[in-house]
């Protein structure tokens, strides 16, 4: 039975973590509100609007969530053009989509951002399909964002690679299991206790026969 790789973006097949954490943390700091980037870089991948109550407390996002939000995306936009592919991201998707699976990059980002990755990947022809924060009701660690990916492909066994303990999460709230890399800086053993079924240093070793998706996948 043909398989469902669904494929985290940021972090993943795109380097933008340390780029988000700068932003978030530039978006707080212009509000007054002082924290530290590597308390930031833990809540990457986190949805966005979870964030902000994950930093600084519920009080913080009733009364300024929507604005350090808005100040997020406006330093993101200014370092959206240093983010690179990750080495080796499209060929993943070329070994997948060769080995007749069904393909989903999975995103909760603006959709604008999507569209970026998306030529910066050169794989707008060649995935089945993709995910923005336009298709999910409640962000990660909820099962949404995974269970729209498995909407579009149908049924069958499916595998989400991820970077991010937020991205396990999400993905075993779905029943999926996780393949995740160390490319967004959680560790191995952080990967695992969120659920991580295995876990490689980057998608750059998970081509051709090194990498048994079918194994993985149910």
């Amino acid at each position: 039975m043909a398989i469902t790789a669904i494929l985290d973006i940021d972090g993943t097949l795109v380097d933008t973590n340390y780029h988000h954490a700068l932003a978030w943390h530039r978006a707080l700091q212009a509000r007054g509100h002082r924290v530290a980037i590597w308390r930031i870089h833990r809540h990457i991948g986190m949805g966005g609007d979870k964030i902000v109550t994950a930093l600084v407390g519920e009080e913080v996002e009733r009364a300024e969530g929507e604005e350090i939000r808005a100040a997020e995306g406006e330093a993101y936009g200014e370092l959206i053009g240093e983010v690179e592919p990750m080495e080796g991201a499209r060929e993943l998707i070329e070994d997948l989509r060769g080995g007749d699976a069904t393909v989903i990059l999975a995103s909760s980002a603006k959709r604008e951002e999507v569209d970026h990755y998306l030529d910066l990947l050169d794989a707008r022809e060649l995935v089945d399909g993709w995910t923005s924060a336009a298709d999910v009701e409640e962000t990660k660690p909820a099962a949404d964002l995974v269970q729209a990916a498995l909407g579009m492909a149908g049924t069958g066994p499916a595998l989400m690679i991820g970077d991010s303990t937020w991205d396990v999460k999400a993905a075993a709230a779905a029943d999926v299991p996780t393949l995740a890399v160390l490319t967004g800086g959680f560790s191995a053993a952080e990967l695992r206790e969120a659920g991580a079924v295995e876990v490689v240093e980057s998608i750059g070793a998970l081509g051709g026969d090194r990498f048994d998706v079918e194994r993985l996948a149910r």
